[in-house]
């Protein structure tokens, strides 16, 4: 038995890089689909555990944290190995960017393009100038983290995949599932990068079951 419980669905990118996290850290836990698609964390029971309505949601010895930056950070301090962050301070502090410029700009533009062929319902239908907007995003944002990872194999600044390697990796899962993928991969380094992080066992074991 654990505690330790995930709230929110395998589809999400953010739910993804959590499990990616708790997997290579070996914690266990329980999860609670909460899916974001049907509503569900608009619904009062989700509410109570995130007002913006958000996912994930972890409650964790003894405290409930969202958000995943917060939650990655507290699960590197409690359980360090193996390390998501490097331990170099220069390569941290690019890691650190890489993960930053994903969250604040690689997250919506490649959820832009990716909405527009997958689901463009959801977001008020097919605009094509916001399409060719958010690609455009989605490869300034792949050319500074290609370009912060250096000789490093991953992005996350080591040998194995960290932090931002498993933030990145479920969005471009996505991106990889339309016509605008090959765009993003063309970006010098993403697809070499791409290739290595599809091999490691952890990301490639929490591949959501899309039906």
């Amino acid at each position: 038995m654990t505690d330790t419980t995930l709230y929110g669905f395998d589809g999400s990118t953010y739910v993804r890089t959590l499990r990616c996290v708790l997997a290579r850290k070996g914690i266990a836990y329980n999860q609670v689909p909460v899916n974001v698609l049907a509503g569900e964390t608009r619904q009062p029971e989700h509410l109570a555990r995130h007002p913006f309505g958000k996912v994930p949601v972890l409650d964790i010895d003894g405290m409930r944290l969202r958000e995943t930056d917060a939650i990655v950070r507290y699960l590197e301090a409690r359980t360090p190995e193996p390390a998501m962050f490097p331990a170099d301070a220069r390569a941290r502090a690019k890691a650190d960017e890489n993960a930053a410029l994903i969250n604040s700009y690689g997250y919506g533009a490649i959820i832009g393009f990716v909405a527009y062929h997958l689901f463009p319902d959801l977001v008020g239908g097919k605009d094509e100038e916001a399409r060719k907007a958010s690609i455009e995003a989605a490869q300034t944002m792949a050319k500074l983290v290609i370009e912060n990872k250096g000789d490093a194999p991953f992005i996350g600044g080591g040998d194995a995949p960290g932090y931002a390697d498993y933030l990145l990796g479920p969005l471009v899962a996505y991106a990889t599932m339309t016509e605008d993928g090959p765009a993003l991969l063309s970006v010098d380094g993403m697809q070499s990068w791409w290739d290595r992080l599809s091999a490691d066992e952890t990301f490639a074991a929490t591949a959501p079951d899309l039906g």
